[in-house]
């Protein structure tokens, strides 16, 4: 079983789509489901849900890891045809991850309590991201 979400963001964030995944996992049995993020400057994340600043948290220390091309510590970069976030986004991608798996129990992803599935935007732009989802 495939399908594939859709996450329009607003910028530097983590987007929650828990919901929609277990929805569409609904009535299904036993199973591993992977997602994989269709895009070279977005990442994936099982992160707490619980508070919003573990993401806001987040999303700061990636930023202040690998910051815009316009930043003189990142000035070795080439790649700034893009804009100055293109690269470090590619950064992150390549530092997060871009695929997960879940195990799936009549039909519910084994997630603990407070985890939730969130698209990681690494781009200062909106975006509609698109994620691959597979169930078998």
């Amino acid at each position: 079983m495939n399908t594939d979400f859709e996450i329009t963001t607003q910028g530097p964030g983590l987007y929650e789509f828990t919901r929609d995944v277990a929805h569409w996992l609904a009535g299904q049995g036993d199973g591993l489901l992977t997602l994989m993020v269709r895009h070279t400057s977005a990442s994936l994340l099982i992160q707490e849900n619980a508070d919003p600043e573990v993401q806001t948290d987040l999303v700061n220390f990636f930023s202040r890891l690998v910051p815009p091309t316009t930043d003189p510590a990142m000035s070795y970069l080439t790649h700034t045809y893009e804009g100055p976030d293109d690269m470090p986004a590619h950064i992150k991608a390549a530092l997060l991850p871009v695929s997960l798996s879940i195990p799936v129990r009549s039909g519910r992803m084994a997630l603990g309590t407070w985890q939730g599935i969130y698209m990681v935007e690494h781009r200062t732009s909106g975006h509609v991201r698109q994620v691959a989802a597979h169930f078998a």
